[in-house]
């Protein structure tokens, strides 16, 4: 249990724009900062972050919260893992007392998978450099790739010793379950494939990794969450690299290996090196390059795209002399534009990889390289494949073909233009007959993608199908709507001051001064409102309490609050997507709420009655024509004459003509 004043310190500590800026690159824009969403694919950016309010706010997807809230939802962490994230960050000490073996067994099994990833890397790192055997085999090997002390201790290098059963006899020790051991991919138990818990055999379990040394791999928040193992014998029936199983905290098409420790130089460079395995990662930080990611030995995935999509638009590949490969990696690089990403690649000479040509040259002899020999994706994939053609016109037209079909994926029609031109003066053709071919497809593309009669095919986005639900049947009398209206001014305006006319006991008119949120509670008592929003009423009456106490409550004690409905609520209420500033680049000029606040009052409260009171008379009138008892419809009939007038008066101070 974290205490409340530790709590509160890291809330004041953890300032939003710093907590989504690590994840998210976002520029200036007025008083708010802009970025694209982390939370759905978007190319126009709509997630906006309020330093002033502490808040961020998606207007494409609705995603809203606090710093908190952000790690929560970004990192897939309960409310108790995302303070301790965030105090870890602004360094904020958290008494806890020590976890006994007995509470590691009653944690939740996603924390359970953290927790044993988290000591399995501290064990392997223990190995490196505190036993006989890591230190001749594992710290050895690293020394002999050129690897400085302070690159192994950064990436938390290790070894896993030989004995198959050392790690795993090493955890039951400590007091770690079985279970978790193998459901994060550690041990490995094929006598029972889906046993009840804790029923497992520990003398048959034995350790995934042996052996080998081992390359941790972190989530964008730098917790461990799966491991890669290079053996060092050159047994050829045995894999030279092997991986962490699929668990509930690792996903392999979600995760670049090195983005934890890339992603500030990526926002700094606008640039993201993509280079293939963990070594080249390793070896680039040695040489001063850090804003580079692996792919980690699998394909290239959409969701690992993305990812680097939220820290920049650019991406370079870095490619070694194997043509074979490279072919086989053109499909990413169409996804890549897809994503409508810049894509630009490097190939080094032959014989070398990203590792071994970083470790022979200096950091300024690098970075001349890289900038000399970058080459945009038309350029590099004209000069792989052109010298197979050669005068070979079929496959110099499929060539072409080949190309403008990467260039169709772009979704933007100025980059594709340009690299038409582009693809026109490498391929000598006719532009306008690349042009052609382009639109043709495109237009398949299109064709094939709503080709489905019985409705949109899997491949199209959330963004181009929206399926709306009519308001009406969710909120018939649109009463949810002015109750929203009104507690979206309670805690926006409520500590304005108003000055109201009122009657004293001789009926003369008298001012008073008074706080709007004062005059909104005074109307709404008077009719005993009570809203149908439990998230509304609650703030509601969180301003009642306030106004009775003498002190209003403060913004972040909703945003903030540990419900993450009434938080939620708070933050979508008090985010607009527009600033006046952007209404006034079109000369369009608008009266704000706060400048006619009293008579804004008057109409959301005086609406939401008008709609109470129409509510009202669709279920008299209901119950009227189901009466059968003259008493009842003498009495049915007396109230909806009431209620009719009382629409009648507030239609009037609403200045409405109603017809009906």
């Amino acid at each position: 249990m974290i205490p409340k004043e530790t709590i509160d310190k890291i809330f004041d500590a953890a300032r939003i724009e710093e907590v989504v800026g690590d994840f998210v690159t976002l520029k200036k824009r007025g008083a708010n900062l802009l970025g694209l969403c982390p939370f759905h694919n978007e190319k126009t950016p709509s997630f906006t972050v309020s330093p002033a309010k502490g808040i961020y706010k998606c207007f494409g997807c609705g995603k809203a919260g606090n710093s908190v809230n952000f790690m929560m939802d970004h990192d897939q962490m309960t409310y108790p893992e995302a303070l301790r994230y965030l105090a870890g960050k602004y360094n904020i000490e958290i008494e806890e007392k020590e976890q006994t073996p007995e509470q590691l067994q009653s944690q939740n099994e996603r924390e359970s998978l953290f927790v044993v990833c988290a000591h399995a890397q501290k064990y392997f790192t223990n190995n490196l450099f505190h036993t006989d055997e890591g230190r001749s085999v594992g710290l050895s090997y690293f020394k002999e790739r050129g690897f400085r002390d302070d690159i192994i201790e950064k990436f938390q290098l290790g070894y896993a010793l030989e004995e198959r059963k050392a790690f795993t006899k090493d955890a039951l020790s400590k007091g770690y379950r079985l279970d978790y051991l193998v459901k994060a991919g550690l041990t490995i138990d094929k006598t029972q494939e889906n046993p009840e818990p804790g029923t497992r055999n520990p003398e048959l379990a034995f350790d995934r990794f042996a052996g080998r040394v081992i390359f941790p791999i972190h989530n964008v928040t730098g917790r461990p969450i799966a491991f890669g193992g290079r053996i060092l014998k050159t047994d050829k029936k045995l894999a030279k690299y092997i991986n962490s199983p699929e668990t509930d905290i690792y996903h392999k098409s979600n995760v670049l290996y090195g983005l934890f420790f890339a992603k500030k130089s990526i926002i700094a460079e606008d640039n993201c090196f993509l280079v293939e395995g963990y070594t080249d990662v390793v070896s680039m930080h040695q040489a001063g390059i850090e804003n580079v990611v692996a792919s980690s030995g699998t394909s290239l995935t959409v969701e690992q795209i993305r990812q680097i999509k939220r820290y920049t638009q650019n991406i370079t590949i870095l490619y070694d002399g194997d043509s074979a490969g490279i072919k086989a990696s053109f499909r990413g690089i169409d996804m890549i534009l897809e994503e409508g990403m810049n894509v630009k690649v490097l190939l080094f000479p032959d014989g070398d990889d990203p590792d071994s040509f970083s470790k022979r040259v200096s950091y300024e002899e690098l970075k001349k390289f890289i900038a000399d020999n970058t080459k945009d994706f038309i350029a590099f994939k004209t000069m792989m494949l052109y010298s197979e053609v050669s005068n070979d016109p079929i496959k110099r037209a499929n060539l072409i073909k080949d190309i403008v079909e990467s260039i169709a994926v772009i979704p933007e029609a100025i980059h594709r233009s340009v690299y038409i031109k582009e693809c026109s003066r490498l391929m000598e053709m006719d532009e306008q007959m690349l042009l052609n071919e382009l639109n043709r497809i495109r237009r398949k593309r299109v064709s094939d993608k709503y080709r489905s009669e019985s409705g949109p095919s899997e491949n199209v986005t959330s963004e181009e199908v929206v399926v709306e639900t009519p308001k009406e049947s969710i909120d018939p009398n649109g009463i949810e709507q002015q109750e929203r209206n009104i507690i979206r001014v309670l805690l926006n305006f409520g500590d304005r001051n108003l000055v109201v006319t009122n009657e004293d006991e001789n009926g003369e008119s008298v001012e008073a001064s008074i706080t709007a949120a004062e005059l909104i509670l005074h109307e709404l008592a008077q009719d005993n409102i009570i809203f149908k929003n439990q998230a509304y009423q609650f703030i509601y009456n969180s301003y009642s309490d306030g106004i009775a106490n003498g002190q209003l409550p403060d913004m972040n004690s909703f945003v903030n609050h540990d419900d993450v409905n009434i938080s939620k609520t708070v933050i979508d209420l008090v985010s607009s997507p527009y600033t006046l500033a952007e209404w006034g680049r079109h000369n369009i000029l608008v009266g704000t709420e706060e400048e006619n606040l009293k008579a804004t009052i008057y109409k959301y409260v005086n609406t939401l009655k008008a709609k109470y009171i129409q509510r009202m008379i669709d279920e008299n009138l209901k119950l009227l024509k189901d009466a059968a008892d003259e008493n009842e419809i003498i009495m049915f009939q007396q109230k909806q004459k009431q209620l009719d007038e009382a629409k009648s008066y507030f239609n009037n101070l609403l200045g409405r003509i109603i017809v009906k």
